[in-house]
């Protein structure tokens, strides 16, 4: 068994290096990479079905390599260890896993112990391993509650990105008449719909106040942007 670890902090790796000695003794060897394009690299020239990946990563965030990696090989085994449980990484896993797959999302914050079982569970049992605060947002994220539905946070990333009611129709094939009832959806999900009245002035533009919360609510980052903005630009190529 090899195991690729793929992280930009020199130390995180070095402890995740002995973790993986210690919770695997199968491992016959452990390849490091410092960023996501390396670790792509990697996982193709050593064909590895077991990678351990950060998410948060300067030169190729763990999304995007993971992407890759899983297009390539779908029955690699990926761990993802992430000092984050932002929704928008939550969601960003969960669009990329391939059917069947097992894979893990365990925070920095666990445990030693809590480490190693993932590891184990996953590369070894093929079990999925998903920690309890990720767990609890991948359950919010599916409609429930307060929780935005996949068309409902499609929308707001499409905000975000500066399109129209009627570019987002397009490209969401909706009915412009969808696209506006599902922005009310999210405004009042997000608690910045105010309705107007004949004598008061709305206090925000709602699509900019929708954003700004969703930064602030950690439902969008850098990376999801980052990453909708390559999507975006494929679907305007295409076109």
């Amino acid at each position: 068994m090899k195991v690729l670890i793929v992280e930009d902090d020199p130390l995180h790796r070095s402890y995740l290096h002995e973790a993986v000695r210690s919770a695997l003794p199968e491992c016959e060897q452990v390849l490091e990479a410092d960023n996501g394009g390396a670790g792509e690299k990697l996982a193709r020239e050593n064909k590895s079905a077991h990678v351990v990946m950060d998410l948060q990563m300067s030169a190729r965030n763990g999304i995007e390599a993971a992407r890759t990696i899983w297009k390539e090989r779908p029955d690699t085994r990926i761990l993802f260890w992430s000092n984050y449980a932002d929704e928008a990484y939550v969601r960003g896993v969960s669009r990329i896993v391939p059917p069947g797959a097992a894979y893990g999302y365990v925070l920095k914050s666990a445990s030693d112990d809590r480490l190693k079982l993932a590891l184990r569970s996953i590369f070894i049992e093929s079990q999925c391993v998903i920690d309890r605060e990720v767990r609890g947002l991948q359950q919010k994220s599916l409609g429930h509650a307060n929780g935005f539905t996949d068309s409902e946070y499609e929308i707001l990333v499409d905000i975000a990105l500066g399109l129209t009611d009627r570019a987002i129709a397009k490209r969401r094939n909706l009915s412009l008449r969808s696209v506006q009832n599902r922005l009310q959806q999210l405004y009042e999900k997000l608690d910045v719909y105010q309705p107007m009245t004949d004598s008061e002035e709305s206090r925000f533009n709602l699509r900019a106040r929708a954003v700004t919360v969703a930064f602030l609510r950690k439902l969008l980052n850098y990376s999801a942007l980052e990453r909708a903005e390559a999507e975006l630009a494929e679907w305007l190529a295409g076109r």
